[in-house]
C-alpha cells in the first residue's frame, strides 16, 4: 500500500472586532476565552477539516490588522480548544457506551445461542422431520443474533476513533499570527497592450 506524506491543513480565522462577535454565542455573558462558540463558526471549523486524514498536521491561522486585533488570538484560541476538548470527551464516552453495549450484546447472545444449543438436542432426539427444521432454523437465528454485535465489533469502531483523533487535533493544533497583512496591487500598466 502506498503511503502518503501528511499534509497540512490551514483554518483561517480573522481577528477584526466586528467578525470576532459572531464566533461566539451572542447570548453568553462571559468573558470571550469561556464563551462558546456559535453553531456557525464551529460548522465553519469542521468545513475546513472535512478531508482531514490521520496524521495530517492542523494549523489556526489568526490574520491581524493591527496589535489591538492581537490582543485577542489568545482568548479565542483558548475558546477553541475549550470547545473540541469538551467535543472529544463527549465523543469519548459515547465511544466506551458503544463498546460497552455491544460487548453486553455479544455475551448474551453467545448464552442465548449456547443455551438452545444445549437445550434442544436434548429436548429433540431424532433427526428427521419437525426435529430437524427446528435445528435448521436454530443455526439460522443463531446466525442472525450473533451478526449484528460481532459487525459492530469488527467493522464500525473506526470512525469513532477517527472523530475522536480529530477533536484531539483541533484541540491541540498550533496557532500562527498573521500580522499586518497587505492586499496585493495589481499594476493595470503592465497588462496593457499596445497597438
Amino acid at each position: 500500500m502506498k503511503s502518503y506524506p501528511p499534509k497540512t491543513i490551514d483554518v483561517y480565522v480573522t481577528l477584526d472586532q466586528h467578525v470576532m462577535k459572531g464566533y461566539f454565542n451572542p447570548h453568553d455573558p462571559a468573558p470571550i476565552y469561556k464563551r462558546q462558540l456559535n453553531h456557525h463558526f464551529g460548522l465553519y471549523i469542521m468545513e475546513n477539516v472535512a478531508l482531514f486524514k490521520r496524521y495530517d498536521v492542523i494549523f489556526y491561522k489568526f490574520k491581524c490588522a493591527n496589535d489591538m486585533d492581537k490582543q485577542y488570538a489568545e482568548p479565542v484560541m483558548y475558546a477553541i480548544r475549550r470547545h473540541f476538548n469538551e467535543l472529544k470527551e463527549h465523543k469519548i464516552k459515547n465511544f466506551e457506551k458503544y463498546k460497552r453495549r455491544n460487548i453486553t450484546m455479544l455475551i448474551a447472545s453467545i448464552l442465548i445461542v449456547t443455551l438452545f444449543h444445549i437445550v434442544l438436542p436434548l429436548v429433540l432426539t431424532s433427526d428427521e422431520g419437525f426435529s430437524a427444521a427446528v435445528r435448521n432454523s436454530l443455526d439460522i437465528f443463531s446466525w442472525v443474533i450473533l451478526w449484528r454485535p460481532i459487525d459492530e465489533l469488527v467493522f464500525n469502531w473506526n470512525p469513532h476513533l477517527a472523530e475522536i483523533n480529530l477533536f484531539n487535533k483541533l484541540a491541540t493544533a498550533e496557532l500562527i499570527i498573521i500580522e499586518n497583512e497587505k492586499k496585493a496591487t495589481v499594476d493595470n500598466s503592465a497588462l496593457r497592450v499596445v497597438a
